[in-house]
């Protein structure tokens, strides 16, 4: 196997850098967006695909577009930039587990003489200049991934949508001859989204785009698709990919972004997604700055506020998941000139979606993220990770590990014709600030306010914070309230600091403040959840305050602290925090 040839290719300096690393690490920058440009080589080499040209700042090439790829020769822990022999080289491939050659699909036309989808067949791989051209369909077919071999039988599946005016429909494509001819499957699209509160305008409607598959241990197939609505959506094959069930909202919610799935040697499922809801749709006939059509028609989106955190999750038989935990948070999610930041005007949004794992060496694995390059990285991590049962937070890191930004009222949507690049993107500011603490103890403290600014989408400032998900567990946190007090919610899911309807989409919410709790002192605040009682309890110092009932189902548990204002003025006293901790109890 591929893991063991990595394994020959680590110096034992490396080797212990490898073993070393536990909590993601980030390791690189890739060339392009994260879907399908990661491949192995079959002497353990990694290769990260793109294609850049003289607007790719960083990338200090001849003119003109240029495909190249980043090396790593020591499973990902340090790369090298490299020119690809040639433009029209096959490029990032998939080895056949039973011919040894290479295969590709090419979702689109790639010169004028070829239309539709192709898979791209090669004996040479992925440096070859001559690949072997096989059509699959005459349909252009989306956002398709590279193509997984299936181990119950001998059968590459493959996985993409058609878009036929914004009328999306998930295909599966499969093939028993190694490539040589494919079978196209269409499968009913997911529902569209509807204007319902607390929405007022409608969103890009997605109704089954970019699905990814995996095969389960049992041979299973299980096909994940994105929508519009608040959940991803699962199909099932039990015959190897030939027929499917119809599609079913799952557990998983995610609203507009890609999920992959990765199937490890030893048969667990690894899930990277974003675990995310953005903020409800407004008013688009009468909001400002204006918007174009297609986006009030639901064609196109305004703002994507749901791409600044992903997640991971872990499960034996892809039924019951472990972790969901963030992976990585954009490390430009509260910057001002989020829209231009990264520059090129060709490139994606800021966002840290789309997703391609591989397994390494020692428990490992490698996830390529994100889009533009301001925001996608390479990144390896421990599996172990996931199954921690605690997470404690001081601030010493300042707000590496929290979610805490604000939007600005901006130009909305792609608005490429404006000369901006900010694609489906809203400016950002600080919301919360660390601050000297109030009780003079030469440490900082977190100070959630309102500000008036008529600059700002909302004005309500928040602190976003995930732990490893558990059905029964405490969170406590220190607070000092000063001014109006704050909102606390535990929710199954990353919620916009900002949201105002967060206690809406919790699993427990409630309100402190100075009736409850004394002003300007600190206060240990506790709360015990058991999502499978319906329970909760709040107490202070020990003693309880009051007990909770859970709100909204939470069938993964709880896996986020939710704080924000509940000032409904300017306040500029506020609410500190000084320490955030978590256990769980399951």
């Amino acid at each position: 196997m591929y893991l063991e040839m990595m394994k020959n290719l680590l110096t034992p300096f490396d080797e212990a850098r490898l073993k070393a690393i536990y909590a993601p690490k980030v390791v690189a920058v890739p060339p392009a967006d994260s879907r399908r440009d990661v491949i192995v080589m079959p002497d353990g080499e990694i290769r990260c695909y793109g294609v850049v040209d003289d607007r790719f700042r960083s990338v200090p090439l001849q003119k003109g577009k240029q495909m190249v790829y980043l090396s790593s020769q020591n499973c990902g822990l340090d790369w090298k930039l490299c020119a690809a022999p040639s433009d029209t080289a096959m490029g990032p491939a998939v080895k056949s587990p039973w011919s040894g050659r290479y295969v590709t699909i090419l979702p689109f036309q790639r010169n004028g003489d070829r239309v539709g989808a192709y898979a791209l067949l090669s004996e040479i791989g992925p440096d070859d200049p001559n690949p072997r051209y096989v059509k699959i369909s005459d349909d252009k077919i989306y956002d398709v991934f590279q193509p997984t071999p299936l181990a119950s039988r001998r059968r590459w599946l493959a996985s993409g949508h058609l878009n036929q005016r914004e009328n999306y429909t998930p295909l599966v494509f499969y093939s028993d001859d190694d490539g040589e001819s494919w079978t196209v499957v269409k499968l009913k699209p997911t529902p569209r989204h509807q204007v319902v509160w607390p929405h007022k305008g409608r969103r890009w409607n997605n109704n089954g785009a970019e699905p990814n598959l995996v095969e389960l241990s049992d041979g299973t197939i299980l096909l994940m698709v994105r929508t519009s609505l608040d959940y991803f959506y699962f199909y099932y094959s039990h015959d190897g990919g030939k027929t499917w069930t119809d599609g079913e909202p799952s557990p998983f919610h995610g609203t507009l972004t890609t999920p992959f799935l990765l199937r490890l040697q030893d048969g667990r499922i690894l899930l990277a997604w974003n675990n995310t809801r953005p903020l409800a749709e407004r008013n688009h006939k009468t909001e400002w700055p204006p918007l174009h059509e297609w986006d009030i028609t639901g064609e196109c989106e305004d703002a994507f506020t749901n791409r600044d955190a992903c997640h991971l999750a872990i499960s034996d038989d892809g039924v019951h998941w472990t972790g969901f935990r963030e992976f990585y948070l954009n490390d430009i999610r509260g910057a001002a000139d989020f829209r231009s930041h990264g520059g090129d005007i060709s490139s994606h949004d800021k966002s840290v979606h789309q997703f391609q794992m591989w397994e390494l060496p020692f428990h490992k694995v490698l996830v390529s993220l994100g889009q533009n390059e301001s925001s996608r990285r390479l990144a390896i991590f421990d599996l172990d990770w996931l199954y921690e049962t605690e997470r404690h937070e001081d601030f010493q890191m300042g707000l590496h590990n929290l979610s805490t930004h604000l939007y600005v009222k901006s130009i909305s949507s792609a608005h490429h014709d404006t000369g901006f690049v900010g694609h489906c993107a809203w400016n950002r500011t600080n919301g919360p600030l660390l601050v000297p603490d109030p009780a003079g103890t030469y440490g900082e403290a977190l100070q959630l306010c309102r500000i008036h600014d008529d600059r700002l989408l909302s004005e309500l400032q928040g602190a976003v914070w995930n732990f490893p998900k558990a059905y029964k567990g405490e969170v406590s946190f220190t607070l000092r309230i000063a001014g109006s007090g704050i909102r606390v919610s535990l929710c199954d899911h990353w919620i916009n600091p900002c949201d105002e309807y967060v206690s809406d989409y919790a699993g427990y919410s409630f309100c402190l403040d100075s009736t409850l709790l004394k002003q300007n002192v600190w206060h240990t605040v506790t709360v015990s959840y058991d999502t499978a009682a319906k329970t909760g309890t709040v107490s202070c110092g020990g003693e309880p305050l009051f007990g909770l009932a859970l709100k909204n189902e939470a069938p993964n548990g709880i896996c986020y602290l939710h704080l924000q204002t509940i000032a409904q003025t300017e306040d500029h006293l506020g609410s500190y925090l000084n320490r955030l901790d978590f256990t769980g109890r399951d």
